[in-house]
């Protein structure tokens, strides 16, 4: 199941704690005394560490990840913190690809048949509130700059496109194609009673042609 066990107990200050990460430093390590000193000293406030954990923004030792650094950009902070929301709530993507658009309710429901039945009524209740929380600080929409998976996938992609092309070729009527423009092959056989001289000469098409 991929669900963090990790929640927030309270929720209004999770926006002015985001903000307050941007705006500083990142630290070696992301302690309950960092936290106080960017302006969050209440208890309820540090569970906002585990939930940086589990978004992939602190190791488990809480020290920033490169997803944390990236993040401090404030151009690409919101869809930075979508990447981390999808890959910690997986399972509820898989279920709702659309999870993020989804109300506390139906959050809360939707987790609660993924952890069958892990957890109580209140924490299924905070786990529901946290996602929806983080969501808001979120953008799903946008893509992320200046490299990554994304365009690695975007590679995978031309690369498929590509074999599909040179297929369609194939069987394109012994066309073959160039850029945009299409040529085609005229062959005049040889007479032969030979089967193998037939074989051997559609064999270097083959090879020749693709």
């Amino acid at each position: 199941m991929s669900l963090p066990t990790a929640y927030l107990t309270t929720y209004k200050n999770t926006g002015d704690i985001l903000q307050a990460i941007q705006s500083a430093q990142a630290p070696p390590r992301f302690t309950q005394k960092f936290l106080e000193g960017l302006g969050f000293p209440s208890t309820n406030d540090r569970t906002m560490i585990n939930v940086l954990k589990a978004l992939g923004f602190l190791d488990d030792s809480g020290v920033p990840t490169s997803r944390y650094h990236q993040y401090l950009d404030q151009t690409q902070s919101a869809i930075v913190l979508a990447q981390g929301i999808r890959e910690a709530y997986a399972d509820l993507f898989r279920v709702n690809i659309n999870a993020n658009s989804m109300n506390a309710t139906d959050v809360k429901n939707k987790m609660k048949t993924l952890s069958e039945g892990q957890f109580t009524d209140r924490v299924l209740t905070q786990m529901a509130g946290t996602f929806t929380t983080l969501v808001k600080h979120a953008d799903f929409n946008g893509r992320p700059s200046g490299g990554g998976l994304d365009d690695e996938q975007d590679g995978e992609n031309q690369i498929e496109d590509e074999k599909e092309e040179r297929q369609k070729d194939r069987k394109n009527g012994g066309k073959t194609r160039i850029g945009d423009l299409v040529y085609s092959v005229n062959i005049v056989l040889p007479e032969s009673r030979d089967p193998a001289v037939y074989d051997a000469l559609f064999k270097a098409l083959r090879e020749h042609l693709g």
